[in-house]
C-alpha cells in the first residue's frame, strides 16, 4: 500500500488530491481511496482494505501506516501478515531497532538494480527478537541498507531502513522479506512512475469534484489491463493499442 498525490489537481480550497492505493505484486491496483482535505493517509488504511480478502496475504506499508492498530487489524481481523517500515513516527521502536547488534548478524541477502538513472545495492539482515519490540505480533526485525549512486553525477547516498514483521523466520527468511520489500518499493515504478511519465498525470488539470480520482482509476485500469496481457512496457502497449480501434475492446474483453 502506498499513496500518490495528483500534483496538477487542486480542490476548490486549494488542497491537493492524494490517492492511496493497494497494489498486488504483479502491478495491479485492487483498491484506491481519496484522502479527505482535512485528514491524512492513515484514516483510509482500514476502510480501503476492509472489503478485500487478505487471508494469508502479506501486506507491506511504509512508516506512515505503522500505527499498532493497523497491525492488529491485519493480523486479528483480516488474518493477514504484514511487513511494516519503522521510522521516526515510532521513535522508541525505531531507536530500539537501530541499537540491535546488527554487526553480529550475517548478511543474508544482497541485490543490485539499475533504474531511472540510479544504481542501487540493497543489503538485508533479519533477526528473530523474542522481547523488546512492543509492536503487535512482531517476531522479526529487519535492517535494509540501501546504497544509491546517481549514474550521471556519481553522487552516492547511504540509507538504513528498519522494519518489523509478524512472519517468523521459518515462514519468511531474509531473502523472502527482501523480495517483498522490493515489491513494495516497486509501486513507484509499476504504478506511480507510469502514471506520471506515460499518462502525464501530474500535468493534468482535471480538478472538478471526483474527476481526478476517476481519471486515476481509469489509468490504473489501463495499466492493469495491459499487464494482464503480458505487456511489460506500458507506453509501448498503449501505442500498439492506439493503432487498432478494436484492440482495446479485445483486451478489455468487450465484444
Amino acid at each position: 500500500m502506498d499513496g500518490k498525490t495528483v500534483r496538477g489537481a487542486r480542490r476548490a480550497d486549494g488542497t491537493q488530491v492524494h490517492l492511496p492505493a493497494a497494489m498486488t505484486g504483479t502491478g495491479l491496483v485492487i483498491a484506491q481511496r481519496e484522502v479527505g482535505c482535512k485528514t491524512n493517509e492513515i484514516t483510509v488504511f482500514r476502510p480501503m482494505l476492509a472489503p478485500l480478502d487478505l487471508t494469508d496475504i502479506v501486506v507491506t506499508f511504509d512508516a506512515l501506516h505503522s500505527p499498532t492498530a493497523h497491525a492488529r487489524f491485519l493480523v486479528e481481523e483480516k488474518q493477514a501478515h504484514y511487513i511494516a517500515v519503522i521510522k521516526g513516527n515510532q521513535p522508541l521502536l525505531h531507536q530500539y531497532l537501530k541499537q540491535l547488534p546488527w554487526r553480529e548478524v550475517p548478511l543474508m541477502d544482497k541485490t543490485r538494480a539499475t533504474a531511472h538513472g540510479r544504481d542501487e545495492i540493497r543489503r538485508v539482515k533479519t533477526a528473530t527478537v523474542t522481547r523488546g519490540l512492543g509492536f503487535p505480533h512482531a517476531v522479526q526485525a529487519v535492517q535494509i541498507v540501501r546504497r544509491r549512486r546517481v549514474i550521471a553525477t556519481g553522487k552516492v547516498t547511504l540509507e538504513r531502513v528498519y522494519a518489523v514483521t509478524d512472519l517468523a523466520a521459518e515462514h519468511a527468511d531474509a531473502r523472502e522479506i527482501a523480495h517483498r520489500v522490493r515489491e513494495h518499493w516497486g509501486i513507484e515504478n509499476k504504478i506511480h512512475h507510469v502514471r506520471d511519465t506515460t499518462f502525464a498525470e501530474d500535468a493534468s488539470h482535471v480538478r472538478t469534484g471526483t474527476a481526478p480520482r476517476a481519471m486515476a482509476a481509469l489509468r490504473n485500469l489501463a495499466i492493469g489491463a495491459l499487464r494482464l496481457t503480458g505487456c511489460g512496457n506500458i507506453a509501448a502497449g498503449l501505442r500498439k493499442h492506439s493503432r487498432d480501434a478494436t484492440r482495446p475492446l479485445t483486451t478489455l474483453g468487450i465484444t
